[in-house]
């Protein structure tokens, strides 16, 4: 399973993004999928994840401003943000855990990252 992420760039203070991120290969189960972030220096952080079954959950700090959404027949997670901070500024990678239909064994798969930054 391999993921692409993309929609990254450079947004004003309030502005929107959306980030996409496609999954390829054969899935028998999504467990679920997220989106992180990183800056340099600090530990990758859960910013949004959402279960196969379609749950979600935020960090406190983008609850309001982003949301996570699957749509299943482009086999794509996507991340809306909005009202984008200077503090959201980082690499965000995307990641999808589950059930590998053709290796039938668990996959834990990231994407390559997505720069994003806010800034005037």
């Amino acid at each position: 399973v391999q993921l692409q992420a993309s929609g990254g760039g450079l947004v004003q203070p309030g502005g929107s993004l959306r980030l996409s991120c496609s999954v390829s290969g054969t899935i028998f189960k999504i467990n679920a999928e997220g989106w992180y972030r990183q800056v340099p220096g600090k530990q990758r952080e859960l910013v949004a994840a959402i279960t196969g079954g379609g749950s979600t959950n935020y960090a406190d700090s983008v609850k309001g401003r982003f949301t996570i959404f699957r749509d299943n027949i482009r086999k794509t997670v996507y991340l809306q943000m909005s009202s984008l901070k200077p503090e959201d500024t980082a690499v965000y990678y995307c990641n999808s855990r589950g059930v590998d239909g053709s290796r039938w064994r668990n996959y834990d798969s990231w994407g390559q990252g997505t720069q994003v930054t806010v800034s005037s």
